[in-house]
């Protein structure tokens, strides 16, 4: 008996992407997002330049937007993700909002596990878009949100479709595709380093691997915190019992950096006064830059260093974050 399910994986990804933004013309609002100069600490590294990647200009708020409608297009397009089934996966905010815009949408239904410390406003987000929210206790770290989506998948595998961020490879493709494009071209290929914060590891895999393609003597920065809770937004590794990512390439870190959160708050500080107004993981990404240019500078090198402002500290107000 012929399949019902219909395949379509001779569609190249990217016209798969362009077919659902021809479906939702919002859709293709994500991406493209502005390069700015960051010069909040300038007179540290003279010589060396920041600039970050305003990604909270996309419609869902953050990064996470990119991946997001890459991977839902091309489930959709081979058949795997069908209007019968709900969307569901792990997050600590950004991805479950973004699955959730995207998904509403679409027309189908969503389920984001998320610990409970994540901010009210992400939460509030989630549910203004339709989203069933699930929590898991914070406790117990953003590895236990994935354990229970894994339960849940396994508990009823025909409702839903387990999009997987950490292993699907259609997230570090679209940063290959999309993020580090954009970067080589907004910056003219003169970018000499990258510093990133490692998350699921889509955005490190792909911009890391175009960059390094591009030009193998960019630096990649890789940002690691040393334990949960840490950055909201940023995943430890370094324990033998956390989590690695399927689609982290860790081999295209040329140095690794920690970053303490209340030095973290403290950079998205210096930066809202400059008039970006970003979260934690973004003030994170900086903080970690500024360290890279100081460095630089130190050694009487110049540089033009690249990072990414994850998400808008709208989302951050009911944390301790603003408080100073």
């Amino acid at each position: 008996m012929a399949s019902s399910v219909q395949t379509h994986t001779h569609v190249p990804p990217v016209a798969k992407v362009q077919n659902l933004i021809d479906q939702v013309p919002c859709l293709g609002l994500i991406g493209n997002t502005p390069m700015v100069r960051v010069d909040g600490w300038a007179d540290s590294h003279p010589g060396v330049e920041i600039w970050a990647k305003v990604e909270y200009f996309n419609p869902g708020g953050s990064v996470k937007d990119r991946p997001v409608l890459r991977m839902l297009a091309e489930a959709i397009a081979d058949g795997r993700l069908t209007r019968d089934k709900t969307i569901i996966d792990s997050s600590s905010g950004n991805a479950g909002i973004a699955y959730a815009v995207i998904g509403r949408a679409l027309g189908y239904k969503v389920e984001i596990v998320i610990p409970d410390n994540a901010s009210v406003e992400r939460i509030k987000r989630l549910k203004a878009h339709g989203a069933t929210v699930t929590h898991t206790s914070a406790q117990d770290g953003y590895d236990e949100a994935i354990r229970h989506v894994r339960r849940l998948v396994a508990a009823d595998p025909d409702k839903y479709f387990y999009c997987d961020q950490y292993s699907n490879d259609g997230n570090w493709q679209a940063h290959y595709d999309s993020t580090a494009e954009e970067i080589w071209l907004q910056t003219a290929g003169e970018i000499s380093h990258f510093v990133y914060g490692v998350g699921t590891g889509g955005v490190l895999t792909g911009v890391g691997r175009k960059l390094k393609k591009l030009k193998p003597e960019v630096q990649i920065e890789l940002l690691i915190p040393e334990a949960f809770p840490g950055v909201e937004g940023l995943k430890p590794l370094r324990d033998p019992e956390d989590h690695i990512p399927e689609i982290l390439d860790q081999r295209l870190g040329d140095r690794d950096w920690d970053v303490d959160v209340d030095l973290a708050w403290e950079a998205s500080q210096v930066l809202a006064a400059s008039g970006l107004f970003a979260g934690q993981s973004s003030g994170a990404n900086v903080w970690t830059a500024v360290q890279v240019a100081r460095k630089l500078a130190e050694a009487g090198e110049g540089g033009l260093i690249v990072t990414v402002l994850c998400d808008t500290g709208e989302r951050y107000f009911s944390t301790r974050l603003w408080d100073a």
